[in-house]
């Protein structure tokens, strides 16, 4: 038995304005993965900086992003999500334009390293600030936010050959406007969310990672990143090629990495399972990274092999986002957190240490790294296969039992799960209520009261907790105190039909469906259900 989501059917596009006006600026900021590709060489030719100095434009920005996003809970659980992402949206309108107007490359490595600031706290709220002013429930602008994260990978490059074919500057400038008016809208247009009822406190991300499965799944994502940002961050060198013709190379690559991250990834993890799509999915990046390690000078093998490479990104980026989320203990945005933590350190090192091997060794080298670091990447990966194994068939909370029933007509008149009654009872099998916080719900549970009281079974209510990943991001959309409240309601619900049960909370579902695979695995106890 299942209730489901009454707003999930609502199409994605029917949405309030404010919803429209954070989307916009979702655009606009992944299109700051590509943008500046297009005009690295650019750069180092008009201001005389080597490379290896050029690459320091994605390692300010990455290192910065990955430690700001450490306080982006904290900040955003005081300011409330709304003020968090109009503080990174007017962060990112600053220093893009100061990006844009600075005299040398390291006033723009400094100004990108702001930009970095501006776009953690933009990245941990957006999602939720959709989600919140999104109408008729939340499925409908996931898929609004991750149309938006598509758009803006693969615009990105576009818009930054077509500007930076004028000037260097101008992809810096256009993003500025481009944001400006996001956050024009976003002020406007955008409701105040209330704050969370808790704060985050500022090592909740830290004392996260001490989780075997999130930190291992966080390092496998650091060794993934290095490979993905030297082909990223140096590839565009040894193609020789002019702004606009490195957009349209990396507008190709930005392309396939958004059909099959939105599309591509769920399909894959759906028909083989996370744990199979993950290591097979690395294992071929590896070899596309190796590929290009080898033919680094011919353009006839290195452009197509850049282009594929964004399959394997796309996939990458949304299945192991899907992981760090199933295997986590803690909330979301926490698991975000500290996994963003680690995974932006490899991307922010990795261009740069590029640029320092081909002055060391020649320009073969980085990419030759990049494969083998992707390589450890799977080896790691591998040490926790069981937790993930695990975490797929489901990871469930027990919140309760419903309390002793009043003596009623002998039908119903059982004691407390637990007992010997209720044992021989639930060897008879149980009776799952899948339910979720909407009132048909009540309807699930009482049609479930009538089977078990005619049947002499127990029944098992189970609740998938509220919350999505979409893209690199994940949030809570009820917390954890509002999850038992749901699952206690149903419990009160049983009691008064006299109807022993237990409740069950599935942490880091899916979605709703989840609970009937759960419960197709879940064995049936001859004993008393676990406390």
């Amino acid at each position: 038995m299942r209730s489901t989501s009454a707003g999930a059917a609502v199409s994605p596009f029917k949405q309030p304005k404010a919803v429209f006006a954070v989307a916009f600026a979702c655009v606009v900021s992944f299109m700051g993965i590509g943008l500046v590709d297009p005009i690295l060489p650019a750069i180092s030719h008009e201001l005389h900086a080597s490379p290896s100095e050029v690459t320091l434009l994605f390692t300010s920005y990455l290192v910065v992003t990955a430690v700001a996003m450490l306080i982006t809970n904290w900040v955003s659980s005081r300011l409330g999500a709304k003020r968090t992402l109009i503080l990174g949206l007017a962060l990112i309108v600053v220093f893009s334009a100061l990006a844009g107007a600075a005299p040398s490359i390291s006033g723009i490595i400094g100004f990108r390293a702001g930009w970095g600031v501006g776009n953690a706290l933009f990245i941990a709220t957006s999602l939720a600030v959709i989600v919140a002013s999104a109408s008729g429930g939340f499925a409908g602008a996931i898929v609004l936010y991750e149309t938006a994260l598509g758009l803006g990978i693969a615009m990105g490059p576009l818009l930054g050959g077509v500007l930076g074919s004028i000037s260097w500057r101008g992809p810096f400038f256009g993003v500025a406007a481009l944001m400006a008016i996001a956050l024009i809208a976003t002020l406007v247009l955008v409701e105040d969310i209330p704050r969370p009822a808790h704060k985050t406190g500022l090592s909740a991300p830290l004392r996260a990672l001490r989780h075997r499965g999130l930190l291992t799944l966080s390092l496998t994502a650091l060794c993934y990143n290095w490979g993905f940002f030297t082909v990223l961050g140096y590839a565009p060198f040894p193609m020789g090629l002019t702004p606009i013709k490195l957009g349209l190379v990396f507008t190709c690559w930005g392309v396939l990495v958004a059909i099959f991250a939105v599309f591509g990834a769920p399909r894959l993890q759906e028909r083989f399972g996370l744990a199979t799509t993950m290591y097979a999915n690395l294992a071929a990046f590896a070899i596309v990274v190796l590929v290009i390690a080898v033919w680094t000078t011919d353009n006839s093998v290195l452009i197509p092999a850049v282009i594929a490479s964004g399959i394997f990104i796309g996939i990458n980026n949304t299945i192991t986002t899907q992981a760090v989320m199933t295997v986590s203990p803690v909330e979301r945005p926490v698991a975000s957190a500290a996994y963003s933590f680690v995974r932006f350190i490899g991307g922010g090192l990795a261009p740069y240490a590029a640029g320092r091997l081909v002055v060391a060794f020649n320009i073969h080298i980085p990419f030759f790294i990049g494969a083998a670091v992707v390589a450890v990447g799977i080896a790691l990966l591998s040490t926790a296969h069981g937790l993930l194994g695990e975490a797929e068939r489901v990871q469930a909370e027990q919140v309760g039992r419903a309390p002793r029933p009043a003596p009623a007509p002998p039908v119903t008149m059982v004691p407390v799960a637990g007992s010997a009654a209720a044992s021989r009872r639930s060897s008879n099998g149980v009776i799952l209520a899948a339910i979720d916080g909407s009132p048909v719900a009540a309807l699930v549970t009482e049609a479930a009261a009538r089977l078990a009281a005619a049947s002499g079974r127990m029944v098992h209510v189970v609740h998938a907790q509220e919350g999505a990943a979409a893209g690199d991001v994940g949030i809570d959309v009820e917390d954890a105190d509002t999850a038992r409240a749901v699952v206690g309601r149903h419990l009160e619900q049983l009691a008064a039909h006299h109807v022993p049960a237990e409740g069950q909370i599935l942490l880091h579902a899916s979605d709703h469906g989840t609970a009937g695979a759960w419960s197709q695995s879940m064995p049936t106890r001859s004993g008393p259900p676990p406390s």
